[in-house]
């Protein structure tokens, strides 16, 4: 997975496998035994989990016959690396990380989105802060040193045809605020305009902030539930039921933030409810598709399609196979499958 660049006050720091057809009803499966499951998270528990926290403090898990223990990695790229070796049920991983698992043979499959668009973003402060992509000509620019982010900074370059030997690209880690707070670097690309962004401007830091969409780069599903094929096949009732569990909690966080906040803190004391509530303000949109008919949790193929060719054309996958039975809408609520789906 993607290893979330945190901020600098926590830590100074598309065809589908599908167990079936046609729209399935929201009982489906449930049973009035208690399942428990294990869901590793992307990080340390943070504002974007609010929703799960949500699902588990309100209820949603446990009336779906679920019980939901979150555990945090011990490592960020650990999550699917646990999945694939059966050590966890579910996990939050990242559109690009499962795209270069399966490149490597593992079966995986994403059943929903959790953030539907890009979080990861181009930020720098000042008076030279970069207000567009051209004005990066002659500048440093800091990256966590994931090579699919320097492809990023290639293709926001290219688009705005800046010569890639004008941009010095410096691999400060995941000091990637403190770096450009200290002007070790001009600008950072990795950083979170939901978190890093909002924390610098809770900060007074005045933060100009430009999104990987906007910039040439095809938009993805930044935080995405990714499950075994093997449980795709075989416990489809299961992740229907948290899909919808999980979709519940999004709702309630929606109509009062506290809801998801609240257990959010329980889970990890050290969050500031200030900055939490912010970054929730800030995420809510993009919990959500932008087209209010798609349920929660949808994943487009057209977009998966395009992210997919855009990581062969940067030579990070090599074909675009990884992408072609990468996710499936098929359990979320009320879908079955969907326009440009396809069952094996």
């Amino acid at each position: 997975m993607i290893p979330r660049p945190v901020t600098a006050a926590l830590l100074v720091c598309a065809a589908l496998v599908a167990t079936g057809c046609g729209e399935k009803s929201e009982e489906e499966g449930r049973t009035a035994s208690t399942q428990e499951l294990d869901l590793v998270l992307d990080y340390f528990p943070n504002a974007d989990h609010a929703g799960i926290y949500a699902a588990i403090g309100n209820g949603d898990f446990e009336r779906a016959g679920l019980s939901v223990t979150p555990r945090t990695p011990s490592d960020p790229s650990a999550p699917l690396k646990l999945l694939a070796a059966g050590r966890a049920d579910l996990v939050i991983s990242y559109e690009p990380e499962l795209l270069l698992a399966r490149d490597k043979g593992q079966e995986l499959q994403a059943v929903g989105a959790l953030v539907q668009k890009p979080l990861t973003s181009l930020i720098s402060i000042g008076k030279d802060a970069i207000e567009k992509p051209e004005d990066l000509r002659n500048t440093r620019v800091g990256t966590a040193g994931i090579p699919y982010q320097s492809a990023y900074l290639k293709t926001i370059l290219r688009e705005a045809n800046v010569p890639e030997s004008s941009v010095r690209e410096i691999n400060v880690g995941f000091n990637l605020t403190p770096a450009m707070l200290s002007g070790r670097v001009d600008a950072t690309l990795g950083s979170f305009w939901n978190y890093e962004g909002v924390e610098l401007e809770r900060r007074n830091r005045n933060p100009t902030i430009l999104r990987m969409e906007d910039l040439g780069v095809p938009t993805y599903n930044e935080l995405i539930v990714v499950a075994r094929a093997e449980t795709v096949r075989n416990e489809g009732p299961m992740l229907r039921r948290f899909m919808q569990a999980l979709a519940a909690g999004h709702q309630a966080l929606k109509e009062d933030p506290a809801q998801g906040i609240d257990p959010l803190l329980e889970a990890n004391p050290d969050l500031q409810r200030g900055l939490q509530t912010a970054v929730v303000d800030a995420t809510l949109p993009v919990f959500f598709p932008e087209d209010e008919d798609r349920p929660f949790g949808y994943m487009d193929p057209k977009e998966w399609a395009a992210y997919t060719t855009w990581m062969v054309d940067e030579e990070l996958i090599g074909s675009t196979t990884p992408g072609a039975r990468a996710f499936t809408n098929e359990f979320l609520p009320g879908e079955g499958l969907g326009e440009g789906e396809a069952a094996p």
